[in-house]
């Protein structure tokens, strides 16, 4: 509990001293408290002003004399401010016995919002048709860390990858193949889906311009492909598959785990979008148009301004709005399953087990990877698409937020990046597009920055074995671009750019990871096993304290981006952490002191924080190397 069990006992005390008032329904905060304003700060006086009639003043003081006979553990003192607020002062002998304590055992930062409940995170969903870029790694980031942190918060999370096997990008590769002579296999050293997009779709799509003929074949080739059985669909299948392993290589080697794989192509034949249809009309949630621009389609009527959106055709035909439709209410285990299960052909590093549906017998077990709450990453591009499948699956479960699209905005390279990356953008930041192969493919950004990192780390460590080199380098490049991709809020657009980002100084990840090399420094330095059998009470200066006190919010943070779908929260929180730490090293002795009792307190302090920042970092997927 930590930090967190000081606000609960001021809180239950509280709660105590209304109930003895009179006083019920009144949602007070327990926060850690800004400067001047004690530990932690409560702002009940206000809220019970109006139904007291008395100034938030005249109440903090009055319940102030009232916590004085309440049983405090944790809490030395409380006191009113002049604002009104009511202030509390932490017993840092115990609470620090208790932070620095918990904060070695593994569990340490975990919170119980979740109870166990299975909850849904889809996140990647890319056309195999084509590498990964810079700006998908912003998705598959986001996604990845929101799971961390839910099964930090004891949810069951179930990650899934949307694979759009059967769309009309899928569709522009397999004409490239099959109609313009492309070779099956990439020239040498080239990955395949780099060859793919780089190569056979940005040249197919050009050549559509050209060649109007070629737009019959596209649509024909379409066709094939939602059929499935034809040899055209099976070829698609055999390169799709080869373009997701290598996808897969990518975001492995970023840190990026499934649970399993959704195919579109089988959503579209399993039958469940008959199923959904027919739930609509019964539910009248979608109208037939019997006059007008829709006359003989399938509606659902646009909300306010906007129009109506067609999801069958009139020559009856399923929109592409058909497909989610029926993988949204899969998610969220509304309609039998269809599938089959097996494991994926390659298994994945780690300790999840890959999974994929089939539409084929299947010796394993059915699996089940549906949730009680499911949460899509997509970007605020599909907004308007998901606004639709959220409503519906609103009525569908009753429950409100049964159903979240947690959006995020574009990533943009700065024209120094863009430069170095080998593209001509006049100077300017530029946004990436796959069709016109304006894009940096993440395996790309990743074999730079980890070059980079390279080149330093020989520098600081010339005695350094390669095989070590290797390791730091690839913890540091991985970190680097995790971390950008996160700290900003969702909703604003990211410029990455590549020298800013390998800073070991300011907001970046290679200064909270170095920060954790200096603590693992200290620690060395000192050839001793710190103990947790110290006396607390020599750690009573300011910036041992404010260590202390940051140590022991982890948990509180942990809830905030559980609660608020924000791993941002997470990012801010080893960055915060990392600068109460360097203020900490930059002032106050560690070794060689006079006093052996002070000493192993403060170490005991340093290894505390050493614990804290691998756990938080852990959450980001990033891991803290020992030497930078």
């Amino acid at each position: 509990m930590s930090f967190k069990s000081i606000i609960d006992e001021i809180e239950n005390n509280l709660k105590k001293i209304l109930d003895d008032l009179f006083v019920s329904d009144i949602s007070f905060s327990v926060e850690t408290a800004k400067s001047g304003f004690g530990d932690i700060s409560s702002n009940v006086s206000f809220l019970l002003a109006k139904q007291l009639k008395k100034s938030p003043k005249d109440i903090a003081l009055m319940l102030s004399e009232k916590y004085d006979f309440c049983q405090s553990t944790l809490v030395s003192k409380s006191e009113p401010h002049p604002s009104g607020y009511l202030n509390f002062y932490a017993n840092w002998n115990k609470l620090s016995q208790l932070i620095l304590s918990e904060s070695l055992l593994d569990e340490f930062g975990s919170i119980d919002i979740g109870k166990n409940s299975a909850i849904v995170v889809e996140h990647t969903s890319v056309n195999p048709n084509k590498a990964l870029h810079i700006g998908h790694v912003r998705n598959i980031v986001i996604g990845d860390i929101l799971s961390r942190i839910l099964e930090k918060s004891n949810y069951k999370v179930n990650i899934l990858n949307y694979v759009d096997d059967s769309g009309l990008q899928v569709a522009d590769i397999i004409v490239g193949f099959e109609h313009l002579g492309f070779a099956q296999d990439p020239p040498p050293g080239k990955k395949f889906d780099h060859y793919c997009g780089d190569d056979v779709y940005v040249k197919t799509t050009e050549k559509y311009e050209s060649d109007s003929s070629l737009q019959e074949i596209r649509k024909n080739t379409l066709k094939e492909l939602e059929k499935g059985t034809s040899e055209t669909a099976l070829f698609a299948d055999k390169i799709t598959k080869r373009v997701l392993y290598a996808q897969l290589e990518t975001c492995w080697n970023l840190g990026i785990y499934y649970d399993c794989l959704n195919f579109e192509s089988q959503i579209i034949r399993s039958g469940l979008w008959s199923k959904i249809f027919e739930k609509l009309k019964e539910m009248n949630i979608i109208k037939f148009e019997k006059d007008g621009k829709n006359v003989g389609c399938w509606v659902i009527r646009g909300e306010g301004n906007e129009e109506d959106k067609v999801i069958v055709r009139s020559n009856g035909t399923a929109t592409y709005i058909a497909k989610d439709i029926p993988y949204a209410a899969w998610k969220l285990g509304l309609l039998e399953d269809p599938f089959n299960y097996q494991r994926f052909e390659i298994p994945q590093p780690g300790n999840r087990i890959l999974w994929q549906t089939t539409l084929e017998n299947s010796l394993e077990s059915k699996q089940n990877f549906s949730g009680q709450k499911v949460i899509t990453v997509i970007d605020s591009r599909q907004a308007r698409l998901q606004k639709i499948i959220t409503s519906l699956m609103t009525k569908f479960k009753s429950v409100d937020d049964a159903y979240i699209h947690l959006g995020y905005e574009s990533v943009t390279l700065s024209a120094d990046t863009a430069k170095t990356l080998g593209m001509d953008t006049d100077g300017k930041q530029t946004q990436m597009s796959g069709r016109k192969g304006l894009y940096v493919n993440a395996d790309s950004v990743y074999d730079l920055l980890k070059n980079k990192t390279v080149e330093e780390t020989k520098k600081r460590h010339s005695d350094m074995m390669d095989s070590e080199i290797e390791t730091i380098s690839h913890q540091v490049s991985v970190g680097t671009l995790r971390y950008e991709m996160i700290k900003q809020d969702l909703d604003k657009v990211i410029t990455f750019d590549l020298k800013k980002s390998l800073s070991l100084e300011g907001d970046t990840a290679p200064y909270i990871q170095y920060t954790h090399a200096r603590a693992v420094r200290i620690l060395e330095k000192s050839k001793k096993t710190p103990s947790i059998d110290i006396d607390f009470s020599l750690l009573n200066e300011k910036l041992e304290l404010d260590l202390i006190r940051t140590i022991g919010i982890f948990d509180i943070q942990v809830r905030d981006a559980a609660m608020n779908l924000s791993p941002k929260v997470i990012a801010k929180y080893c960055h915060d952490l990392a600068v109460v730490f360097n203020s900490f090293y930059e002032r106050v002795k560690v070794l060689d002191l006079d006093d052996k009792k002070l000493e192993n307190a403060r170490l005991c302090l340093v290894n505390s924080f050493k614990s804290t920042i691998e756990k938080s970092l852990g959450l980001l997927g990033i891991i803290a190397p020992d030497k930078m």
